[in-house]
């Protein structure tokens, strides 16, 4: 089984030395950390200067967003090859936030997600339902169409390992969290799609499915007797180490 996952995700927070001085924090406090894989994504015009700073330590290092070309005329984009080169090793892809400002669409999210695994990056790939498709009672079928479409035509090998991060997009940055039991019941639901689509050896070993949403050391205790769970996705709660060191020690 793969370790437990747990992804600090910056976005675009803080001042280039703000990200400086809270990367050696992250490496003082969690940098020697082995029995579980501790994930920073910072700023993309950051990742260069947090690669030379976090290099010898047990941290990774992830990108927030991805192009699904290599090279080309796609002004203002990133290359999953440079992101490689760089020392990259996760990539956050299809973000609610990045759904919703951006207007990424399912199909885009799947370019990304092929781009990732074309260049051995693990893609972190997030679903979620809106605060509307909930109260309609359709997260289930959202849910479904967002993994089916994010993993069309991917065809996972053994090498070859997927991050799942369920994000409730009325949860995140609202301060609420959704019920562990419901989580529980959606974690099941994407087990059991993934088992469709690939062999349940490769779901086993090659898939982990996390949360995001809001998460931080005072509601987490739910979360505990989800057997599902392999990690969290973290915002705001990432920002400090302190607060994220909670989280760190509770899975």
């Amino acid at each position: 089984m793969p370790q437990p996952i747990l992804i600090a995700n910056w976005k675009m927070n803080l001042s280039l030395k703000e990200l400086e001085n809270l990367a050696n924090d992250f490496k003082k406090e969690l940098g020697g950390i082995q029995d579980k894989d501790i994930i920073i994504c910072p700023s993309t015009v950051s990742l260069i200067t947090m690669a030379g700073l976090i290099g010898d330590s047990y941290l990774q290092l992830g990108a927030q967003n991805v192009f699904w070309q290599d090279s080309g005329a796609y002004t203002g984009e990133t290359s999953p090859m440079i992101l490689k080169e760089i020392g990259c090793r996760y990539v956050i892809v299809g973000h609610s936030e990045r759904r919703q400002y951006l207007n990424e669409t399912d199909e885009m999210v799947n370019k990304k997600v092929q781009a990732c695994l074309a260049n051995n990056l693990m893609p972190i790939l997030c679903i979620g339902e809106t605060r509307e498709t909930r109260q309609e009672g359709q997260t289930d079928n959202v849910l479904h169409r967002q993994l089916i479409s994010g993993l069309d035509s991917v065809n996972l090998i053994d090498q070859e390992q997927l991050i799942i991060a369920y994000e409730p997009t009325w949860a995140i940055g609202s301060g609420l969290i959704a019920d562990p039991e419901e989580v529980e019941r959606v974690f099941a639901l994407i087990r059991q799609t993934l088992v469709n689509l690939y062999p349940l050896t490769i779901v086993n070993n090659n898939v982990r499915i996390i949360y995001g949403g809001s998460v931080d050391a005072s509601n987490i205790a739910g979360f505990s007797e989800i057997e599902l769970l392999a990690g969290f996705l973290v915002g705001g709660a990432s920002l400090e180490v302190g607060k994220f060191k909670e989280i760190v020690k509770f899975l």
